[in-house]
């Protein structure tokens, strides 16, 4: 390797590959899942927030299923079109819209609630609840220590 190269580490222990490569593997029985119903992971997830949350507000929506703003709101459009959730405005603040699951949604999640708890399931056996339950708590922990807060974003680091 030559000299003035940085040293990182090789390709199968780098935090980000190894993340993705654990992403593919539990997210594949899942896309799968979500395949027979032609929906894709983004709207699941949409829909599983909207579902715990109850009628919510598109920016605690895209917070929660991880996903950008201008993203959510396509997908919300696509999703209201097929009758999977429905959209109202927000009576304290009319800039707002309150997105809620429709019956056709909740029947939607009703329909993969099984094999969905069986996916997940599986792969706590694989593995074992704890660690399953550490490696959720370590990644709360890398994301909350390395989250930059907004007052913070273009201020040089200590």
């Amino acid at each position: 390797m030559p000299e003035d190269r940085p040293l990182y580490p090789k390709m199968a222990r780098s935090l980000p590959i190894a993340l993705l490569r654990a992403r593919e593997t539990v997210m594949g029985p899942f896309r799968e899942m979500l395949a027979k119903s032609g929906i894709s992971e983004q709207k699941w997830r949409v829909l599983r927030v909207v579902d715990e949350m109850g009628p919510t507000e598109q920016t605690a929506i895209a917070e929660a299923a991880c996903l950008l703003l201008p993203s959510l709101t396509r997908i919300v459009a696509s999703m209201e079109a097929d009758g999977y959730l429905e959209r109202r405005g927000d009576p304290a603040d009319r800039r707002k819209s309150i997105i809620a699951l429709t019956d056709a949604g909740r029947e939607l999640i009703e329909r993969h609630a099984q094999e969905s708890y069986a996916i997940q399931t599986r792969l706590e056996d694989s593995i074992g609840p704890e660690k399953v339950e550490a490696l959720l708590n370590l990644l709360d922990e890398l994301r909350e220590r390395n989250t930059v807060k907004p007052e913070e974003r273009g201020k040089p680091q200590d």
